[in-house]
This record gives structure tokens, C-alpha cells and sequence, in this order.
């Protein structure tokens, strides 16, 4: 009897010690880090695809939301927790995609797609891509993969190429491409804007998001709901993202802007990666900082 009694008194320890494995596990995933495989070679050569990275939570702090509302496609409010520091230029970053499936004029977060691009321009900066040069003005170092740039600066006839050459947000009175684009200011929030017709071209996804109103331009005015509005103060803050691979990538500068709620966290290193033709592991990529 008393060998039985041990026994269930280990059996009893060690599913303990498994829930709290699991538990830990849990919340390690919940607040601090968090797992994603890199499905395509939009980052290249940063990433690889087959790559399996760390996404660090922490510096923004992890976010809460009601993940069954989101799975049937509903707005949610997105909580953070207290974060350690700030995203900067050219992290690479892991959010949420910003809309749903293909429709692009109208933000609602998709719980269950996930992109990974590398941050460009931040929240109260003004983007522009010159000669197929990213530039935020006031700042000099470079702007995401210089090679990727170069070569769409020089590539004649791009859309031989398969390459989209309009871009957001496909007003043909801007006259925006992948190689002459912007201004663009990027909103920070209780940044202030005058509506005009340029404004509301641009930010219209923003603002009937943030006020979950109709926004529309009529009568050379713009009208959210059904009042008049000549400046508008932004509630959220907004990012401008890049793929590394620019001639194969679907970023922002295709579907604009990209509210801070839908970051999930920084990408920090390659834990693990597998080449999807062999199924061998890339030894020499295991545990590789990303930068």
C-alpha cells in the first residue's frame, strides 16, 4: 500500500510540475516572446523563408484583446502592457495585417495573418521615396535594404517584370509610384491635420477607423458622418513599413499605414530554419541576430 501511496505522490508531483511548466510556458508566450516561421522571401536576405524567429513582446509591451471576437471578425480594443523602450527605424517588426483579405479601404485587424516587414518611417515623420530611395526627412542614415533600392531605381520597365508600379493610395491627382512617393506624413498621435483634399485621399482608412464613422469628400469638403470637419487631431500612432525584398513584397507602400495596436513585438533572432525544398536544417542560421 505505501508503494502505491508513493507512487500516486510522484504521479501528483509530476503533473504538477507539468501544469506549471505549461502555465510558464503560457504566459512567457502571452507577455514576453512569441514564435513565427517566415512563410516567403519578401524579407530576403534578412530572412529567409522557412526561417522560424523570436518575436520580443516586451519593448512595446504585450498586447490583451478578445482573440474570439477578432476570429469572427470583429473591431476589438487592443490593450497594452507597459513596454521597456520604443520601435526604431529599420527593426523589423511582426503585426497583424491591417485588413481584411483584399479589401484595402477599410482597416479591421486580421487576427489570423501575419506579415513581417521592417519599420521605415515612425510616428510623426515624413516619408518619401525618391529615385526608388526611401528618405524620412531630418534623418540621414539609410532607409532599409539599399540593395533591394537600387535595383528597383534602376530596373527599366518594372511591370515586365511583374512588378506593381502604382502604389497607395491610388489617386492618379498624386501621382504616387514605386519610385517617386510622397510626402507622406506619418500620424502621431494628437498630431493635428487640415482636411483638405489631399489629406482626406490619405488618411480617409485612418480616421473612419479611429471614429468608426463615414468620412467622404463632397462639394470640396470633407464630411465625417454627417459633420463638417476642417482639422482633424489623430488618436493612434502609425508606422510605414518595407519588405527587404522590395521587388516582391505587399507593404506599405501599397496599402499604406500601420497602426501601432496591430504590432505584435520585435523580431530579435532566427531560433531555428529549415530550407523548404530538402527539409535541411540551415545550421548556419540557427540562433543568427537579426538585424
Amino acid at each position: 500500500m505505501s508503494k502505491v501511496k508513493k507512487f500516486l505522490a510522484i504521479m501528483e508531483n509530476l503533473i504538477f510540475m507539468i501544469f506549471c511548466m505549461i502555465v510558464i510556458w503560457f504566459l512567457v508566450q502571452l507577455f514576453c516572446f512569441t514564435s513565427f516561421r517566415i512563410p516567403s522571401d519578401s524579407m530576403e536576405p534578412a530572412l529567409k523563408d522557412g526561417d522560424r524567429i523570436l518575436v520580443n513582446k516586451m519593448i512595446k509591451g504585450a498586447r490583451l484583446f478578445n482573440v474570439f471576437a477578432a476570429l469572427n471578425n470583429e473591431d476589438v480594443t487592443i490593450h497594452r502592457m507597459p513596454g521597456l523602450g520604443s520601435f526604431k527605424r529599420n527593426d523589423i517588426l511582426v503585426f497583424n495585417f491591417p485588413y481584411q483579405e483584399s479589401r484595402w479601404d477599410s482597416i479591421r485587424m486580421n487576427v489570423m495573418q501575419y506579415y513581417v516587414k521592417r519599420c521605415i518611417a515612425l510616428p510623426g515623420d515624413t516619408l518619401e521615396i525618391r529615385g526608388g530611395f526611401y528618405k524620412v526627412r531630418g534623418y540621414s542614415e539609410l532607409l532599409g535594404n539599399y540593395e533591394a533600392q537600387h535595383y528597383l531605381s534602376k530596373l527599366q520597365h518594372p511591370e515586365a517584370r511583374g512588378i506593381v508600379v502604382g502604389t497607395f493610395p491610388y489617386d492618379g491627382s498624386l501621382g504616387w509610384n514605386i519610385r517617386e512617393f510622397g510626402p507622406l506624413p506619418i500620424p502621431r498621435k494628437e498630431q493635428s491635420v487640415i482636411m483638405n483634399h489631399t489629406t482626406y485621399i490619405l488618411y480617409r482608412q485612418l480616421i473612419a477607423w479611429e471614429q468608426k464613422k463615414k468620412i467622404e469628400f463632397k462639394d470640396g469638403q470633407v464630411l465625417l458622418g454627417d459633420s463638417l470637419v476642417h482639422q482633424y487631431c489623430f488618436k493612434k500612432n502609425y508606422y510605414f513599413v518595407s519588405g527587404d525584398n522590395m521587388a516582391n513584397s505587399q507593404d506599405s507602400r501599397y496599402w499604406g499605414m500601420l497602426p501601432e495596436e496591430y504590432i505584435v513585438g520585435k523580431a530579435t533572432r532566427v531560433w531555428n530554419s529549415e530550407d523548404k525544398y530538402t527539409d535541411q536544417i540551415r545550421w548556419e542560421r540557427i540562433l543568427k541576430k537579426i538585424i
